[in-house]
């Protein structure tokens, strides 16, 4: 049986805090973009695409310097939320969240876009003809008929979060009980004498969230196909 001391323990409890929050935040701004890209023709369609999609190409590191440019207490952003509201996300969990939020988020939008690809666009012309406003053909057809893709993209977006790693450490660095997500923990202890033991018990929990996340979403994916095939 593993015993894992509290700083390992602190590390997983921050991880599954910080990847739990950033995906709550970033849901609902995640099925709206996937539902302008998928449903909606504009001018800067394809820039807008390209942007939501470049921390899947961007090295880790440079959206973490990104965001410490921006959010940070003193950059460009940051600057004024510290003082107008006294809020900064400098050195905190907080700043972990939203660099989670940033580099989980072009998954999140391509699997629930995905869902919305499948939906097939003469349910809602019906759905049109019968009355229906546009947001309410959003809330009771696209909505309940992409929800499994949602979910799946929510469950990768976790599993992105809890393995998000450089971004985290150059925006808010690697501060126990603070910043010290598992990736963070597990560089640590890889680089601390004695430290072997510690960084397998993170691996292994690592692993197996990641895992069963990674099920997850598998699941609901082909669920979402049969459903859309029924539909």
């Amino acid at each position: 049986m593993m015993t894992f001391s509290q700083q390992e323990l602190n590390a997983i409890f921050l991880s599954l805090k910080v990847a739990s929050i950033a995906i709550i935040l970033a849901l609902p701004f995640a099925i709206w973009i996937a539902w302008l890209l998928s449903r909606k023709n504009f001018w800067g369609k394809n820039l807008l695409n390209g942007i939501v999609h470049l921390p899947l190409v961007l090295p880790p590191v440079v959206i973490g310097y990104l965001l410490l440019i921006s959010m940070a207490k003193r950059g460009v952003i940051g600057q004024y939320l510290w003082e107008w509201f006294h809020f900064s996300f400098s050195f905190s969990w907080k700043g972990a969240v939203l660099a989670s939020m940033v580099m989980a988020f072009p998954l999140m939008v391509r699997s629930i876009r995905l869902a919305f690809d499948a939906i097939d666009p003469k349910l809602e012309q019906a759905a049109r003809t019968l009355g229906a406003t546009p947001i309410k053909v959003f809330f009771t057809l696209n909505l309940p008929l992409s929800f499994s893709g949602i979910i799946a993209g929510a469950v990768l977006g976790f599993a992105r979060s809890l393995g998000e790693f450089g971004a985290t450490i150059t925006f808010v660095s690697n501060i126990p009980n603070q910043t010290q997500t598992i990736p963070a923990a597990l560089f640590t202890f890889i680089e601390t004498p004695n430290g072997e033991l510690a960084a397998a018990r993170l691996c292994a929990v690592a692993i197996a969230i990641s895992l069963l996340a990674l099920f997850l979403s598998e699941w609901l994916a082909e669920r979402q196909k049969k459903y859309a095939k029924i539909s």
